[in-house]
């Protein structure tokens, strides 16, 4: 990966990123085409990559109703409820996206002896999903975000979880049940919501067993300890996630995103961060260089999601063979349909071939 503008340019203003017309033109029409050609290639090869996400799995549950009036019991609106629904959320939104975009992913984690534990492995599996690595928590509940909300007005948001660390045994019994899942896997993604899988004990462990088998493991981070993460072949956090890993006030120019993703290389040994910047684009940073991929979003409705969108996208393009670059670019364009769209999202290889073209047009 090469340098493409000196550290010394100061692209990024105090408040917000901010890219110049000659800073985006390594995006030019000839470099998509040849990307196009590329990616039209992995489809008509028909190779289907196999993906093993392992991770925090949660359900969305959304309540609907009206409300026009409040409570004589509390200051609060009454919703009638109209209609409830349930999606994926966490890793399993993670392995959503990637089926969506052409994988055979299997999906690994834990969830409660429950109904929504039933009811998520029954979306994953109507979703062709392979669940036979999920285990159970006689212990702790499935996670669950209940949102309530009146018209498009979200009203409230209730959860159910426990995230403390799974115990000992359940770990050894995970780890010694994803053993033959790595090996067969083309990459391996971890998708570390903070819900008590990856204790530092646990991820060491799976990253050393990834690493015995020659797999490349992408993590999208949760927290403040990185070192646990130590190994990984790529971190891809967002701007605020780094900015409180590596202990900075904020991120406000390229030295601080530079200085900052130097604290996480050398603590983690990774060999990229790839730093997500909501609507205005990816860097990808390694310890001496960077890149910047800007994509012109048109619309921003809703960036629920569209980190697992970036991550499942990245690592489905790394395990069909593109580059990183390369990958980051139609992560890019694939976030950039998702935020067009109300809640969490997925999106096809077409869709993104569409948008690179819309793009290219601009």
């Amino acid at each position: 990966m090469r340098c493409l503008w000196k550290k010394s340019n100061k692209y990024l203003n105090q408040k917000e990123l901010k890219y110049s017309k000659s800073e985006i033109e390594h995006s030019t029409f000839e470099i998509k085409m040849m990307l196009t050609d590329k990616v039209r290639a992995i489809q008509r090869s028909k190779k289907v990559p196999a993906i093993l996400v392992i991770g925090d799995l949660m359900i969305d549950h959304y309540v609907w109703g009206s409300a026009s009036r409040l409570s004589p019991e509390a200051p609060v609106p009454i919703v009638n409820v109209t209609n409830e629904s349930t999606t994926l959320g966490g890793a399993a939104n993670v392995a959503q996206n990637l089926v969506s975009l052409g994988a055979k992913v299997t999906l690994s984690g834990i969830i409660g002896n429950d109904g929504f534990g039933a009811r998520l492995k029954e979306i994953m599996t109507h979703e062709c999903i392979e669940t036979d690595a999920i285990l159970e928590d006689e212990k702790r509940p499935t996670t669950v975000k209940t949102r309530v909300l009146a018209g498009s007005h979200q009203l409230v948001r209730v959860d159910r979880e426990v995230t403390e660390p799974i115990d000992q045994q359940l770990a050894n019994e995970l780890i010694e049940k994803l053993d033959s899942y790595i090996e067969e896997a083309d990459i391996v993604l971890f998708s570390d919501y903070g819900k008590g899988l990856f204790s530092a004990d646990v991820t060491q462990r799976l990253i050393k067993l990834a690493q015995s088998k020659g797999k490349k493991v992408i993590i999208d981070p949760k927290g403040l300890d990185y070192g646990k993460y130590q190994g990984a072949f790529i971190i891809k956090p967002n701007r605020k996630e780094l900015a409180e890993a590596a202990k900075t006030a904020q991120i406000k120019n390229i030295d601080d995103l530079q200085k900052a993703a130097k604290v996480i290389l050398q603590q983690t040994d990774a060999e990229y961060l790839i730093v997500t910047l909501s609507e205005e684009g990816i860097v990808i940073l390694d310890e001496l260089t960077y890149k910047l991929l800007p994509v012109k979003a048109t619309a921003v409705f809703d960036v629920t999601g569209a980190g697992d969108t970036v991550l499942a996208t990245i690592a489905y393009f790394i395990a069909s063979g593109l580059s990183i670059e390369e990958s980051c670019e139609l992560a890019n364009h694939a976030a950039a349909i998702v935020i067009r769209r109300v809640g969490s999202a997925t999106t096809t290889i077409d869709e993104i071939l569409e948008d690179m073209a819309v793009n290219s047009k601009l």
